[in-house]
């Protein structure tokens, strides 16, 4: 079930009219209904892998009050490895197992061989790297003795299953989530109209943003030979703000839906655009699944414990095993070793701490060093985003050959100009509200200090209306369900 569909604009406001009136009932009888909405939210889109979020549920669940009864720290250790096998397990054999079949069939092939194995013919459950990592998560943080396990079934689902971050993020840690399944929760009409006005700035940046770029995108990587470098360079810029749009749009919506139901999810984008080196760029984006591989993979790999040379070879494997996460392609990989060459010197320089602040914090605009830094930072994003889109490596080069030619400095020759200049205007839009709102949590926080009452009421209305009319005609599912 898409955020953006028909069936989500039914089923949502249900689920929270049935969800507030048992709330004066039993808390489990809430978490229940929860699990139920969710299971039937997922199962919307394909109710057979169903069983895989019952499964990495269950195994967890009962893992991890095992680990902590356990006396022996042996038992620990080979319960944590049991439940690591299961997770980890599943995720490869759904999303990496042909992957890893091409690959030896083409080493093979450099031999001379014509050796051929079976592939397994199914699809990618959505959102399977999100809640695999969520409940692995709980079972390290228990067996670190961060977290005593949840004791009550009904919690420990409902936080697993919860139906707005289910498929997509953020990656949620139990220390901070699970424990509000066990609190009562009452409604507050601030925190659902604040959840509201997020959801908007949400859709607005799916639907206006992310799928009118989609358009474009699609339609130059398709064919990059049969541009000119000044279109492939506005090909990937689209991309770069279809994939925030995309994804970001949907954590706001994710974010703002927990509100509705009195949760406070993590921010997982801190207007990521406006980072002044890459450094800055992945602390603010993607923040759940980033801070998530610093302190699973990076920490216990050594962290920065080790001397430069060893915390040099931690940041290169983080980024490499980041860029693998999104998708068994070669693509992500070189996505993530390109991330990790823009990081390193700046880790070496010790500059990688530099930009911990807001940018032009108390300032209306950024110095002009500030916005050079923006500028050059977003620049090398939007080059290596080209990597992330493009179906292979050497696709992705040809693409980049193409921007880099002398036909950069042409008018873009594109169809459907007006609807790209269309398209240009609403990113610029969206990028000024954002910017007002850069030391808030969400793109309309801004918007509260609107005054008076119907002035800001109008804006909703511009919003909604430009959700209404410039909508593209060719809606896309959410780009993160295929990770």
């Amino acid at each position: 079930m898409l955020f953006d569909s028909f069936d989500f604009a039914i089923f949502l406001p249900l689920v929270f009219g049935l969800y507030w009136s048992i709330s004066k009932y039993a808390l489990r009888l809430q978490n229940a209904f929860l699990i139920l909405a969710s299971y039937i939210f997922y199962g919307w889109w394909d109710w057979r892998f169903l069983g895989l979020i019952i499964l990495s549920s269950t195994v967890d669940y009962i893992v991890a009050n095992k680990i902590y009864k356990a006396k022996k720290q042996s038992s620990k250790r080979n319960l944590l490895y049991f439940s690591l096998f299961v997770n980890i397990g599943t995720l490869g054999v759904f999303k990496y197992f042909n992957f890893f079949i091409d690959n030896i069939e083409f080493a093979f092939s450099l031999f001379e061989s014509s050796l051929i194995f079976s592939r397994l013919d199914w699809i990618l459950p959505v959102g399977i790297s999100f809640y695999t990592f969520q409940t692995m998560s709980y079972a390290i943080d228990v067996y670190r003795g961060k977290l005593e396990p949840s004791e009550d079934p009904f919690s420990f689902f409902a936080y697993v299953s919860f139906f707005p971050q289910l498929v997509a993020g953020p990656i949620e840690r139990a220390t901070n989530f699970l424990p509000q399944f066990s609190k009562k929760r009452t409604f507050q009409y601030t925190k659902a109209v604040d959840g509201l006005r997020q959801i908007l700035w949400g859709l607005f940046k799916k639907m206006v943003i992310a799928d009118n770029c989609a358009v474009f995108v699609d339609m130059l990587f398709a064919d990059p030979t049969a541009y000119s470098g000044s279109a492939l360079l506005l090909g990937a810029i689209f991309f770069a703000f279809q994939i925030y749009g995309d994804f970001s749009g949907y954590s706001d919506i994710a974010i703002g839906t927990g509100r509705l139901f009195g949760f406070n999810l993590m921010q997982n984008f801190a207007f990521p655009y406006f980072s002044r080196d890459i450094a800055e760029f992945w602390r603010r984006w993607h923040i759940s699944l980033s801070s998530w591989f610093r302190d699973y993979v990076y920490i216990l790999l050594g962290g920065s414990r080790g001397g430069k040379v060893m915390t040099l070879r931690n940041v290169f494997i983080v980024f490499i095993i980041c860029g693998f996460w999104h998708g068994a392609n070669w693509t992500f990989i070189f996505w993530g070793l390109l991330n990790a060459a823009l990081y390193i010197p700046l880790y070496v320089f010790n500059r990688n701490r530099d930009n911990l602040n807001t940018v032009a914090e108390a300032k209306l605009l950024p110095s002009l060093i500030e916005l050079l830094q923006i500028v050059i930072t977003f620049g090398f994003t939007v080059l290596l985003w080209v990597f992330f889109r493009s179906d292979s490596v050497s696709e992705a080069y040809i693409y980049l050959g193409g921007i880099f030619d002398s036909s950069i400095l042409s008018i873009p020759d594109i169809q459907n100009k007006g609807n790209a200049l269309c398209t240009v205007v609403m990113i610029l839009f969206m990028l000024s509200i954002e910017w007002s709102s850069r030391n808030s949590s969400h793109g309309l926080d801004c918007v509260v200090l609107i005054r008076p009452r119907f002035i800001r009421w109008m804006f909703y209305f511009i919003i909604v209306f430009c959700i209404g009319m410039y909508s593209s005609q060719t809606p896309n599912g959410f780009i993160y369900f295929q990770f």
